[in-house]
């Protein structure tokens, strides 16, 4: 059964020829072009691969032309003279850039350091300042007049135990507070200046802490001594080094025993705090003896004066004086007269003319009579 080729021709093979179906030549071609098939007539009914050619033949310098029918058409916009504007965006960006990094405003209290090609070339104060674009010269800024502060221990948890003189521990936690005296030492001449305040710090609080003893740790005089001393030590240190830093003062913020031994101390504590009061006790009655005996003695010498006077009447009024204070205590009364009894028992005669005291109440007889 004959079929229509949908490639076109008749789709029926006659005579010993067959139909091409290419749908460009031979006649009673009615059916699309196969497009499987080359163009231009060729008749050998094989399929080929593209080209080189015609892969790239309608590619230009920019890629693929794509402006043809429904598809995007971007291009640079071109300068009047028909250049591309591509050269003087790239050129107004890079000198942008290179403006911003010339310019540096500096704040108040800041200091800047300029360094040309890596090396130091001068330091310039607050204010707007203007520097060759980078990489020829770069700026390092840097607070000068604000305090820092460096503690140690760097973590509030951890010990930090001294040696004493008197060969005690001792747990000590401080802070040292510093400030740039020198930018340009400060960033050139040590390594890392804050790492050497925190070492400085440490070997200066060791040997101040060792020439005093467990006490004077743990007393505000002795607390005070010790912090003036290693400010000191700290600062002449730190003059050596050309560190460009002052130190403005140390605060001793901690000072306890170590943990393993605070219960003994504790007890220490208790005992001498328990000793000062019995001294003070001691020195507060000897103090009132002293007075007494004082007093009597002045007391004394007046009396010896007046009796050097006139010793007879002196002699006299001691006696009576003695006498008084003497018989003033006792209940018996004696009395040296003619004709009077020499002793009356007053006191006994007294108790017996007072009356008994009358009963309330007297007791009842119970039930058995008694």
């Amino acid at each position: 059964m004959a079929g229509k080729n949908p490639w076109g021709g008749s789709g029926k093979k006659g005579d010993g020829e067959s139909s091409s179906g290419d749908g460009s030549e031979g006649g009673g071609s009615d059916g699309p072009r196969n497009p499987w098939l080359p163009g231009g007539g060729s008749g050998d009914g094989k399929r080929r691969s593209a080209s080189i050619e015609d892969i790239f033949k309608n590619r230009g310098p920019e890629g693929p032309n794509r402006g043809g029918p429904g598809g995007p058409n971007f291009q640079m916009p071109t300068r009047p003279g028909g250049g591309s504007w591509l050269p003087i965006i790239i050129v107004a960006i890079v000198l942008v850039g290179l403006l911003f990094s010339s310019m540096h405003f500096i704040q108040p209290g800041e200091r800047g350091v300029v360094k040309t090609l890596g090396s130091y070339s001068r330091t310039v104060d607050a204010g707007l300042k203007w520097t060759a674009p980078w990489p020829i010269e770069t700026i390092d800024i840097e607070d000068v007049e604000g305090v820092r502060a460096v503690n140690i221990p760097a973590s509030g948890d951890s010990a930090k135990l001294i040696l004493t003189g008197d060969q005690n521990l001792v747990d000590l936690s401080y802070i040292v507070r510093w400030r740039i005296n020198d930018l340009r030492d400060f960033k050139f001449q040590l390594a890392e200046p804050i790492d050497t305040v925190g070492e400085v710090a440490e070997a200066a609080m060791r040997a101040t802490v060792a020439e005093k003893t467990l006490d004077a740790t743990f007393t505000g005089t002795g607390r005070a001594e010790i912090q003036q001393a290693v400010r000191e030590r700290m600062q002449e240190t730190l003059d050596s080094y050309r560190a460009g830093i002052q130190i403005i003062g140390v605060e001793i913020a901690k000072a306890d025993p170590p943990s393993e031994v605070v219960d003994a101390f504790r007890d220490v504590s208790v005992a001498e705090q328990n000793a000062d009061a019995a001294r003070n006790l001691a020195r507060g009655y000897a103090q009132q003896t002293i007075a007494g005996a004082e007093g009597e003695a002045e007391a004394f010498d007046k009396v010896y004066e007046q009796y050097r006077l006139a010793p007879e009447v002196t002699r006299q009024r001691l006696y009576y004086e003695t006498m008084e204070r003497v018989l003033g205590q006792t209940d018996k009364t004696i009395v040296e007269a003619e004709g009077v009894t020499p002793y009356l028992p007053l006191p006994e005669i007294r108790r017996r003319a007072t009356p008994p005291a009358p009963i309330t109440a007297q007791a009842q007889p119970n039930e058995e009579g008694q």
